[in-house]
């Protein structure tokens, strides 16, 4: 049993959960809680900790046991300090970073995305990708800039979507953009400065919309090279909607064309 926060292993958790840079260069993150645990596939697991009263309870044992996984024992007071959440829930792994190439993002005239320019919020983030999923989206284009997908917030937010949505860290998205053109996928661009509505538009054949920062939106460069400005309906006097809740009405906008198709 591990008893001590100086313990190497430990320490890597702990800078895992709180440095990007340690999950760059170690390609794995953190994951806590048993609905987490169970959704993470096998084969990315590296390393799995349990606390004392974790195991108190007989039908984790028995879980642990009848499921063959290998893990290591950790005092409650040592898994409470490198633990991510206030009220943690006994059991975290090392998980390693999927990875995929663009071209899985792509599946011809059933292709949809989203392409994320410099999304800041790790719920918006997480939001995404669990919405994406549900919308049978094909996968997620991030800009360099967008927040970290494998900070411990943003993971907690997908519920598991991070295990089953592609996704594609774009170093350049002129050039990401270009090579969406060459792919056949048209490309639209939530803005303000749209003159037609989403629901006038269509979005059966090979789709990607555009979302930009919470703040400022898209960046005028990148916006100019969509195919298509769009905007969503806004009463009252709101400018602009959460970049979460624009991305799920056209992304459901997109599914519901599509199952009509």
């Amino acid at each position: 049993m591990i008893t001590s926060t100086s313990n190497q292993q430990m320490k890597t958790i702990v800078q895992l959960n709180k440095k990007t840079k340690a999950r760059r260069e170690l390609r794995a993150f953190i994951v806590e809680g048993i609905k987490m645990f169970r959704e993470t596939p096998p084969e990315l697991l590296q390393r799995v900790y349990v606390s004392e009263q974790f195991l108190k309870d007989e039908k984790n044992g028995a879980y642990l046991e009848s499921s063959g996984i290998d893990y290591q024992l950790v005092s409650d007071s040592v898994f409470s300090h490198v633990s991510d959440t206030s009220t943690p829930q006994g059991i975290l792994a090392v998980v390693h970073q999927p990875v995929y190439e663009f071209g899985d993002l792509l599946r011809a005239e059933d292709t949809r995305l989203l392409v994320l320019e410099d999304i800041q919020d790790p719920g918006n983030l997480g939001t995404m990708f669990r919405t994406g999923e549900g919308a049978g989206l094909s996968g997620i284009i991030m800009s360099r800039e967008t927040v970290d997908l494998f900070a411990p917030k943003t993971v907690r937010a997908t519920m598991g979507s991070i295990y089953r949505m592609p996704f594609y860290v774009s170093a350049n998205l002129r050039d990401t953009l270009g090579m969406l053109r060459e792919a056949g996928v048209h490309t639209y661009a939530a803005h303000l400065r749209g003159e037609k509505y989403y629901d006038e538009l269509d979005f059966t054949g090979a789709t990607a919309f555009l979302i930009g920062n919470e703040g400022n939106g898209l960046k005028k460069e990148t916006a100019d090279l969509a195919d298509t400005y769009l905007k969503i309906p806004m009463e009252g006097q709101l400018e602009s909607l959460n970049a979460a809740m624009a991305a799920g009405i056209l992304m459901y906008e997109a599914h519901r064309q599509c199952r009509q198709r």
